[in-house]
């Protein structure tokens, strides 16, 4: 297991590298660049103000040089001003020169500064990573129980009536979007013209204090989009395990039907499930994307719009870095638990 573990780190951490390259170079891409320029200085700047600014600023170097610099492995940048003032990456306004840090990168937890919202990149992700945590709890709270009740009851019994009524429900769940779902429960439960004023179509409220009324629709959302995928999965593997031999072999010795489901087919019966549930996660952290726009609800989603469509570098390059290591570490988990939950795997 500990050398299962080394492997997986390893590749975990060539991979992260990997995947901030790609994203790093993507958002530098010279029209990027061209529009942060221009947004700083204005839009009417010949092309040599804006090779100018971009020099003065630090994006004048090569691609890796501004790579190593940004993950701080090599040092920051400086420069001097026409009045002889130093500045540069590492250096704070108003920071004398002499006692800044020389590196100042991710791996000394400076992730650069937001110049849509003024602030600390760190202090923006950590925001938005609270409130979509918050959502991801009670959407995992309402989803995991109920799909896998859902999955288990349709598999015991495959072909039957409830099988087939809760296999055409997850059917309709998860190909109706979460923009027509979400649309459907505000128009439903918030419209005075139904009568059904039961919840608020804004969560914004939500951000500072989730109640039932101000928090339901979103989990809900979310929930059953994802719950008709779990229970679909679920609803197969209880089926397969259902017939197989040593299922059939308990039912000749007169073991009853729910202990036989219960001690015998469950346990093998969620292994897929389980590895589903966790892939889910990273999912949830940027798939909330419309929902939270929709109920305007400003958590980890919402900072990846903001950011792209104002084309946010530093901001944006600390999403990524952060969503690649939430898949990485749910997909470690996952490993982890398909080698505990399947003794084949463990004994192998």
């Amino acid at each position: 297991m500990l050398l299962f573990l080394v492997k997986r780190l390893v590749t975990m951490l060539v991979t992260a590298i990997c995947l901030t390259i790609v994203v790093f170079a993507l958002t530098n891409l010279p029209p990027n660049l061209e529009k942060i320029a221009k947004s700083e200085i204005g839009t009417r700047i010949s092309d040599a103000e804006v090779t100018s600014w971009l020099d003065k600023n630090g994006f004048g170097a090569p691609l890796l040089v501004r790579y190593g610099e940004w993950l701080g492995l090599l040092p920051g940048w400086t420069r001097t001003d026409e009045n002889g003032v130093v500045y540069g990456r590492c250096i704070r306004e108003g920071e004398d020169p002499a006692t800044a840090p020389i590196r100042c990168g991710v791996l000394q937890g400076e992730w650069g500064y937001s110049r849509v919202f003024r602030q600390e990149v760190a202090d923006v992700i950590a925001r938005g990573l609270g409130l979509t945590g918050k959502l991801m709890f009670w959407v995992l709270l309402v989803m995991v129980p109920g799909a896998l009740l859902t999955g288990v009851l349709a598999g015991m019994r495959e072909g039957s009536r409830t099988d087939r009524a809760l296999s055409t429900a997850s059917i309709v769940a998860t190909a109706t979007p979460e923009y027509v779902s979400g649309v459907v429960f505000i128009a439903v439960f918030t419209s005075s013209a139904v009568g059904l004023k039961w919840f608020n179509g804004s969560a914004t409220s939500a951000m500072d204090d989730a109640t039932l009324v101000n928090f339901t629709l979103p989990v809900l959302t979310v929930a059953l989009y994802a719950m008709g995928y779990v229970a679909r999965m679920t609803r197969a593997s209880m089926a397969e395990v259902m017939t197989a031999q040593y299922i059939r072999t308990a039912r000749l010795k007169g073991v009853s039907f729910p202990k036989i489901v219960l001690r015998h087919a469950l346990r093998n019966a969620l292994i897929a499930p389980f590895t589903v549930i966790m892939l889910q996660i990273p999912w949830l952290l940027n798939g909330v994307v419309i929902v939270e726009t929709l109920f305007n609800y400003k958590g980890f989603g919402w900072t990846l719009v903001q950011a792209a469509g104002n084309n946010d570098i530093d901001l944006l390059l600390g999403v990524s870095v952060v969503s690649v290591i939430v898949v990485l570490l749910t997909q470690l988990i996952s490993d982890v638990g398909y080698v505990f939950l399947n003794p084949r795997i463990r004994l192998a």
